[in-house]
Parts: C-alpha cells; sequence; structure tokens
C-alpha cells in the first residue's frame, strides 16, 4: 500500500513541485526525462528512421505535459512516463501504418502477366463455379447466378423471383454460406 510520504524519487519532486506551480521544477523535469524518453523511443521504436525519433520524442514530451495532471503522487512516476513514452510509439506505428514503398519497374513482368488473361484459367474458373452452385437447391442457385454472377439488383431478382427483399438476402447469404463449406471441403 502507498503511503503519502513525500516522494523520494527526483522525478517525482520536480513533478510534483512543478505540478504546484514551479516552471522552474517543471523544466528541470523535463530536462531530467528526456533523455531517458529517447532512450525509449530508440530501443521501441527502432524500425523508425532517426531523424523521426526527434518528432516522437516531442509527442512523448506534450502528451507528459498534457497528462501531468493525471500523475498521482502517491504512486511512483516512472512507470507513469514510461507508459506515455509507449503509448506515443505505438501512436507513430499506427500513424505510419503498414505500407511498403516499392518501385513499380520491378514487377513489371509480373504485371504484364497478369494482364493477359488465360482462357484455359477462367474456363476452368466457369466450369469449378458452375459445379459448386450444382450443389444449391435451382432457386438458390437462380439467386446466385444473377445477384453474384450477372450483378443483377436484389430488387429486380426479388421481383422476378416473386421474393421480398428480406427473404431473398436470407437465402442467398446461405446459399453464399453453403458454397462456401462445400468449396472448403473441396467436394
Amino acid at each position: 500500500m502507498q503511503t503519502e510520504d513525500p516522494p523520494q524519487d527526483p522525478w517525482a519532486k520536480l513533478l510534483l513541485a512543478a505540478n504546484a506551480g514551479d516552471g522552474q521544477a517543471y523544466a528541470r523535469f523535463l530536462h531530467a526525462v528526456t533523455p531517458v524518453i529517447r532512450g525509449i523511443v530508440r530501443a521501441r521504436g527502432r524500425s523508425f528512421p532517426p531523424d523521426q525519433h526527434e518528432d516522437i520524442v516531442q509527442d512523448v514530451l506534450l502528451g507528459l505535459h498534457l497528462k501531468r495532471h493525471t500523475w498521482r503522487p502517491d504512486h511512483p512516476v516512472r512507470p507513469w512516463v514510461y507508459a506515455i513514452a509507449r503509448y506515443k510509439v505505438i501512436d507513430a506505428f499506427r500513424r505510419r501504418g503498414t505500407s511498403i514503398h516499392l518501385p513499380i519497374e520491378d514487377f513489371t513482368d509480373d504485371l504484364e502477366a497478369l494482364a493477359e488473361p488465360d482462357p484455359l484459367s477462367a474456363r476452368d474458373d466457369k466450369r469449378e463455379v458452375e459445379r459448386l452452385i450444382g450443389h444449391l437447391d435451382p432457386r438458390s442457385a437462380e439467386i446466385v447466378r444473377a445477384v453474384e454472377l450477372r450483378e443483377e439488383g436484389q430488387a429486380e431478382v426479388g421481383v422476378r423471383l416473386q421474393m421480398t427483399p428480406a427473404n431473398l438476402r436470407v437465402t442467398l447469404h446461405r446459399a453464399m454460406k453453403k458454397l462456401a463449406a462445400i468449396a472448403g471441403k473441396g467436394e
């Protein structure tokens, strides 16, 4: 159990004074934590280029400034600082995303091969689709062909088959689920 004694940690003393309004203590606190934050950012953000590390450090310092009122004097300050630093590094990873930039010239041959349709493969695919649809009852098969293959609107298919929109959606969903199960089994 934590006690209400004054904190012994120098960071905690500085932050406590800073939160009480001491600007010099706040400047000393930020000066003391910045090298540690840089180390955390370098360690956790190894995949970032070094020039982005300082941007993340600044985000952490801004986060500490904006959230300094959330630190409780009866708790250690270091885990609080480390947590904010960790989350700011995670935020930087989220902002960066997972995109990888590769020159398109490296893939010209592959792209050209994809652009040329293979008539044998297309015929095989059509045969496979018809084989799978053959497992469905005639009404479900017609719905799948109309909505999924011919891309007809669900409203017009429903009118033609004399089905309510809800009934058509349910039947289509069940048919697609059955097709996925059949394809998964390799029947």
